[in-house]
């Protein structure tokens, strides 16, 4: 391999020979010039990889120099030296992207730390990160066998994303390891839901829950006579929350970063609908049965979310003046901008974001931005910029100014499939691909996790003999017939409904403006 080139501009550089002589035993190839313009005409030259300059240089001065090498090689880093202390000096040094500042003296160790950090710092940390996670892997693979409360399964899939994200940013090669991990804690996790979910829904003792969220996390904010603004963005995985929390950390403080447990279907017309009524879907479609939308229905599933909020409101005997705004494209967000004055006037207001359900959905439907949204890393990447560069940030931003305090949710997360099951029912089967609904399904039994009473858990029947499966892990249901073009279409595509981490636990965070 190569020696890395260092180029040293520095008028007293024979002072300096001990400090090269010490960078060449650590196997760097130092090259010294003691002006600004022998430093530009050998740039013109040679390629190096890290320039060393100092400020105060006859002639050329270090910062005009410095100006130039940006021009002639823009990506090679740069570390001032200087014997001044002034901040103005510093603040020039800076705005131009310098890699690091250092005040005279230095000795050689300073100056190495500052090569190593600009040089080798992915190679050092893909290293680090390759040992730490060698040694954390044992101790997943005991949380994943070992896991027997909803807690455990809380801490364990945190720990999976935080190595997944951790992974991502250092070529370590592990990426494959961590994702037969989480194929395996996704099992297990399927296993641990088919025996506790029924349980779950019939007894006192249960995770939170999706219709349980407005009642826990935003009445006793509203009781308080905080002003809150409850955001639900849907289709929103934990991966992707902690992506996009570092975006809010200048205008909030996070109280509280939790995981909650969804309900099944892990679906929108389910799941949110919970969350607005405060009711399991059997529930609302009882008791509002103008509000429910039938799975046959060609209604939109969601179509009835504020007058859900209002049935809430009006159990809990709550006279609260609310506002609700649903932001499907960025018209609708600049819309919400502009009359942030109006706002003002509600002590709550719901705002609900369909970005990433959105791409979700173009990503099985688009070939391009299948391509773009290729793997779970581009997917949290076309996320975060959705949330940065769109107008969603303004808006979290204009409610930190106006002292809301921010609930932020989601109704289900997102899993990317891989392995198709067969089912088969009639004419009027549902399309989700993650579950399916009917009074005639014929499935493999311990494909799926199956609810042939589902009034026991919520869900209503739309026949007195209707029988609910969800998928499971990675797969997605796909009929006999046109097998081949159905599995080539939906392989590889993001899909809820089902039964996985992905899906079940997801964030559920209050945040309290800075």
């Amino acid at each position: 391999m190569s020696k890395e080139r260092i180029l040293w501009a520095d008028d007293e550089i024979d002072l300096l020979k001990p400090h090269i002589l010490f960078l060449q035993n650590k196997g760097y190839e130092v090259e010294t010039v003691t002006n600004g313009r022998d430093a530009l005409d050998m740039l013109g030259s040679q390629i190096f990889n890290l320039i060393i300059l100092d400020e105060n240089m006859p002639g050329i001065s270090g910062l005009e120099a410095l100006q130039r090498i940006k021009i002639m090689q823009p990506n090679v880093p740069v570390i001032m030296i200087t014997k001044s202390e002034e901040e103005d000096i510093m603040n020039q040094a800076i705005g131009s992207e310098i890699a690091d500042y250092l005040i005279k003296p230095v000795n050689p160790m300073q100056i190495l730390l500052s090569i190593k950090k600009n040089l080798h710092s992915d190679a050092l940390i893909t290293e680090k990160v390759t040992g730490d996670y060698q040694q954390e892997f044992m101790r997943i693979s005991q949380l994943i066998n070992s896991a027997q409360t909803i807690e455990d399964w809380y801490e364990l899939y945190s720990t999976l994303v935080r190595w997944e994200l951790t992974l991502s940013n250092a070529d370590t090669k592990m990426d494959e390891m961590l994702h037969m991990q989480k194929v395996e804690a996704n099992s297990a996790f399927s296993k641990f839901v088919k025996r506790n979910y029924e349980t779950w829904m019939t007894t006192p003792q249960h995770p939170l829950r999706s219709n349980e969220i407005f009642k826990t996390k935003v009445l006793p904010l509203l009781d308080k006579g905080e002003k809150v603004c409850f955001a639900v963005i849907d289709n929103f995985r934990l991966d992707q929350w902690r992506t996009v929390s570092p975006l809010l950390a200048e205008h909030f403080n996070i109280e509280s970063d939790e995981l909650y447990t969804t309900i099944l279907p892990t679906a929108t017309q389910y799941a949110r609908n919970a969350i607005f009524s405060g009711l399991m879907p059997m529930d609302i479609e009882q008791m509002f049965p103008d509000l429910w939308v039938d799975e046959e229905s060609e209604e939109g599933k969601n179509l009835n979310e504020a007058p859900l909020i209002q049935t809430l409101l009006d159990r809990y005997r709550r006279k609260v003046h609310f506002s609700y705004n649903k932001m499907n494209d960025s018209a609708a967000g600049e819309k919400l901008i502009q009359n942030i004055g109006m706002l003002k006037n509600f002590q709550l207001n719901v705002l609900v974001f369909n970005f990433v359900d959105m791409l979700s959905h173009a990503r099985t439907e688009s070939k391009m931005i299948r391509e773009l949204a290729n793997t779970d890393e581009a997917y949290r990447s076309v996320t975060v910029s959705w949330f940065k560069n769109s107008n969603v940030l303004e808006i979290f931003k204009l409610m930190a100014q106006n002292g809301y305090k921010v609930v932020l949710t989601t109704d289900h997360g997102t899993i990317k499939v891989d392995r198709p099951i067969n089912v088969i029912g009639d004419k009027n089967l549902n399309t989700n691909l993650r579950y399916k609904v009917g009074k005639s399904l014929t499935y493999n039994g311990k494909q799926v996790y199956e609810i042939k009473q589902p009034k026991r858990v919520g869900l209503p029947a739309p026949n007195i003999s209707s029988t609910y499966i969800f998928a499971m892990n990675r797969d997605f249901f796909a009929y006999p017939n046109n097998y081949n073009y159905y599995v080539s279409y939906y392989n590889d595509t993001f899909q809820h409904g089902g039964i996985s981490m992905e899906e079940m636990l997801v964030p559920i965070v209050t945040l309290s403006p800075k």
